[in-house]
């Protein structure tokens, strides 16, 4: 099979000097693949201005319906991934995390977009800020979509994976994405990329494909550009140090080495359910992908009084653990992705050996099941005993990246914070205790080190997602040497791919600008209630001022009666002597909010079809018995939804009849379209 690249719309074929890929299991070539001298900068170029210029005409909610589109399709054909995977050491348990969660990646990123995102092709950062008195003058931030192309570049043990949860965020950010692989493992990610290019579902120029070396793809990127790199720290670190990178100020995302630990509470007491949660999740993470997870435990920490114990229970459950040909439903744990991978291993756990007992595993000697030991890339889990991790420098800084975890004991909590951190920056870190405290008390010592932190303990057993399971909706990433990336996070990983901008102007120029209607910009008033029109047909800044109202006690003490809601302040005038904020007996918040709908309703059938909440709410003034209030409402916001209704956003204010703000808020309706003729 030869790997060929689907760059400017079409698939190039592999050009001469062809690299063979072979499989992890029998040594035999499966695949070839060159990048065949590709012209970089007509891929950049294309990915701009076609790529780009096609994603940024749809809203998010157009793209999280392709994302939708594309996982459904990959999943009808996941089993042609499934079959290839085998080849790269990958069980079928592996499979479920790579191709599975990869695809599971895009569908949360097409509900976030659809939920978290307005319809829209831009978003509004935070409140608007005035900056005149006279209110002439106001600043409001926006966020676009970056100009460039999102350079993906992804590690060889997740082919699927680790292309999906790139791609996801940056095509719902409205970026088109040049997708490299590793090329060890590229012709799974081949099959891949090419499901997405014939499925179709992405605008032309939104997905390009690149087989082995990038060439001089570096030397053509600009301020406009994303680079996100998952793999070793020196590469990393070299493609960092481009000239291009810094002239530019280039945005690089990366998710690199890390030590990352597990740590064993003081309470977690052999016999506790937390002790064995955490042998479980040790052995789970040193054969899960045969240990090669950015992910995965390299430091199993636990109380020195505890680390025999530990090393025992370890030692039987990796005894258990069959090694072998991968499709066999009877093995849990592959190979390594290859020969130089498992050669690379061992150089580590040399080093490591130094400073550390090897206590489970003998890579010389080992059963192995349905395959030829001497063809494949095979290893027993390796489980190490550093005696003295207070003095040791190597099981801090070498990661032996294959089936490899070092145990090591400490003193207290401080010396267990202290040995956690000397990772240098991990991506994850596991805690497993049932005392809340010891549990704060590791948090705020380990968290700076860390981009995510996991609490594992008898209550959250069964639901919890694993130590070295990243998930799409929370952070993937890590500072110092994981890399100070942030991969995934929701849709904070939307924003990596777009640029926040400050407006500044007249509240009538933000309006017309963003579409949304601020305090200061001027109100449109027609003959009829905003509420008759249709959707298209409400115009924002349109405004209602409605009648007055007053307020009498018997008003406030029927409320108080009617809903129960009899405190003080609204029933005893004596009692809010002296009160820091009321002067008085006061009406109720929510007794002005229910007058207020009951000025502004239109009662009648109409276009509003429902109002489904407000926002922002903000009691400002106290009314007393006897003043009055009125209300003003503007439509601020309208976004559409389908073809039957949108979402209005309204801004209500409640007034005095001197005119004083006395409450604000923000009301969400959906409001019919026009029928169609």
């Amino acid at each position: 099979m030869k790997l060929d690249s689907y760059v400017n719309g079409q698939w190039a074929a592999p050009g001469r000097d062809l690299v063979e890929v072979r499989s992890a299991v029998t040594g035999d070539v499966v695949a070839e693949a060159t990048s065949g001298g590709l012209d970089m900068h007509s891929v950049l170029a294309y990915a701009r201005n076609v790529g780009g210029k096609n994603l940024r005409k749809l809203t998010f909610h157009q793209r999280a319906d392709l994302l939708k589109k594309l996982a459904q399709y990959l999943t009808e054909r996941k089993d042609q991934l499934y079959k290839l995977s085998f080849q790269t050491g990958a069980t079928r348990t592996d499979n479920l995390i790579d191709v599975d969660g990869g695809i599971g990646t895009l569908f949360v990123y097409a509900g976030k977009g659809r939920r978290e995102l307005p319809n829209s092709t831009f978003l509004l950062d935070g409140a608007v800020e005035p900056m005149g008195k006279g209110g002439t003058f106001a600043g409001q931030h926006i966020v676009t979509s970056l100009h460039g192309a999102a350079v993906h570049i992804n590690a060889f043990n997740f082919p699927c994976w680790g292309l999906l949860e790139k791609l996801a965020p940056a095509l719902l950010a409205g970026v088109p994405v040049v997708s490299k692989p590793a090329t060890v493992t590229s012709y799974v990610a081949h099959a891949l990329a090419r499901m997405i290019a014939e499925s179709g579902i992405l605008p032309e120029g939104a997905f390009q494909f690149v087989v082995g070396s990038t060439g001089d793809l570096f030397d053509h990127l600009t301020c406009q550009d994303v680079v996100s790199f998952t793999g070793s720290a020196d590469t990393s670190e070299k493609l960092q140090r481009h000239p291009v990178i810094a002239r530019e100020a280039v945005r690089f995302i990366a998710e690199r080495d890390s030590l990352n630990a597990a740590i064993l509470a003081p309470d977690a007491k052999p016999g506790t359910p937390e002790f064995d949660l955490f042998v479980k999740e040790v052995a789970k993470e040193m054969t899960v992908k045969a240990g090669q997870k950015c992910t995965a435990i390299r430091r199993a920490l636990a109380p020195s009084a505890s680390v025999e114990a530990v090393i025992d229970a370890l030692r039987e459950r990796l005894a258990k653990v069959a090694i072998g040909n991968p499709e066999l439903e009877t093995v849990r744990m592959g190979p390594v992705v290859g020969l130089d991978q498992r050669r690379d291993v061992l150089a580590h756990v040399k080093t490591l050996r130094t400073e550390a007992q090897l206590v489970a595993g003998d890579p010389d000697n080992f059963d192995i099941q349905g395959a030829d030991v001497t063809r494949g890339a095979f290893l027993p889990p390796l489980l190490l005993h550093c005696a003295d991790p207070i003095r040791a420098t190597n099981v801090h800084s070498v990661e032996a990246f294959g089936p490899v975890c070092t145990v090591m004991g400490y003193g207290d909590l401080e010396q267990a914070i202290a040995l956690t951190n000397r990772g240098g920056g991990s991506l994850v870190a596991s805690v497993y205790t049932h005392d809340p405290k010891v549990a704060s008390e590791l948090v705020f010592g380990v968290g700076s080190f860390h981009g995510r932190l996991v609490m594992i303990d008898r209550d959250c057993a069964k639901e919890q997602t694993g130590h070295g399971s990243p998930m799409p909706q929370m952070v993937h990433g890590g500072p110092g040497r994981a890399g100070g990336g942030e991969e995934l996070g929701g849709v904070r990983s939307v924003h990596h791919y777009m640029q926040r901008t400050a407006l500044q102007g007249s509240p009538a120029m933000l309006t017309g600008i963003t579409g949304s209607w601020m305090k200061g910009a001027s109100v449109i008033e027609k003959d009829r209630h905003p509420f008759r029109f249709h959707f298209e047909d409400l115009d924002v800044g349109q405004t209602f001022y409605s009648k007055e109202r007053t307020i009498t006690l018997e008003d406030i003490e029927h409320f108080a009666h009617f809903t129960g809601d009899t405190f003080y302040a609204h029933m005893d005038e004596e009692a809010t002597k002296g009160h820091p904020f009321f002067p008085g007996r006061v009406a109720h918040g929510y007794l002005l909010l229910s007058f207020a709908a009951g000025l502004f309703v239109d009662p009648d059938p109409g276009p509003v079809l429902a109002n489904y909440g407000l926002d922002s709410l903000r009691f400002i003034k106290p009314i007393q018995p006897g003043e009055t209030i009125k209300v003003r409402l503007t439509a601020k916001e309208k976004i559409p939804r389908n073809k039957q209704y949108g979402e209005v956003r309204w801004d209500v204010e409640i007034l005095t009849d001197k005119d004083e703000s006395a409450a604000t808020y923000e009301l969400l309706t959906m409001n019919a379209v026009r029928p169609q003729a």
